[in-house]
C-alpha cells in the first residue's frame, strides 16, 4: 500500500472539490455586489439606480445616441436598457425619439434636466473607499477591462 503525504491528500481534494473563495469569477461578483452597497447610499440621494447613472455618464460624455449604441457601451441588451431608458424619460432626464435619418433607430437625447444632474453626479467618487493607491486603482480597472475583453472574444469564437 502506497503512502501519500496528507499534504498531497489535501491539494488533491482542493483540485477535486475547488472552494467558492477559489473562483475568481465570485471575487469579481462579490466586488460588484460590494460596489453596489457603496454606491447606493449615493445614487439614492439622485433618485437613480446604478444602472440609471451609468446610463447618463454615456449620455454625458457622448452626447445624443441610439439605443443600440448606449447598449453596446454598457454591455447591455435593448429589450434590458429600454426599459431604464422609460424610466430615465418619466423622471424628466433624456428624450426618446426615432431617428429622422433611420426611422428602425431611436434616438437618445439628455434634456437640461439630465444635463443639470451631471454637476451632482459627477463628483461621485468611490476611490477613496476602495483603499487603493492610485496606481493599483489604475492597474486593477485595466487587469479587469483586459479579463473582460478576453472573455468576450473567448465567448465569441465559441459561438
Amino acid at each position: 500500500m502506497k503512502r501519500t503525504s496528507s499534504t498531497a491528500r489535501i491539494a488533491a481534494a482542493d483540485t477535486a472539490s475547488p472552494r467558492l473563495s477559489d473562483f475568481l469569477c465570485f471575487a469579481i461578483y462579490s466586488a460588484n455586489l460590494a460596489f453596489g452597497r457603496a454606491y447606493r447610499p449615493i445614487l439614492d440621494e439622485l433618485g437613480l439606480t446604478y444602472t440609471q447613472y451609468i446610463a447618463l455618464i454615456v449620455l454625458w460624455e457622448g452626447g445624443s445616441q441610439t439605443v443600440s449604441a448606449l447598449g453596446e457601451k454598457l454591455f447591455l441588451e435593448s429589450n434590458t436598457l429600454t426599459p431604464i431608458l422609460k424610466k430615465l424619460e418619466g423622471m424628466g432626464y433624456l428624450q426618446r425619439q426615432r431617428d429622422p435619418a433611420d426611422e428602425r433607430q431611436v434616438l437618445v437625447t439628455l434634456t437640461d434636466a439630465g444635463r443639470q444632474l451631471r454637476e451632482g453626479a459627477l463628483s461621485i467618487s468611490l476611490f477613496d473607499a476602495t483603499g487603493l493607491t492610485a496606481d493599483e486603482f489604475s492597474s486593477m480597472q485595466n487587469g479587469v477591462v483586459k479579463l473582460r475583453d478576453n472573455l468576450i472574444k473567448a465567448a465569441q469564437q465559441k459561438e
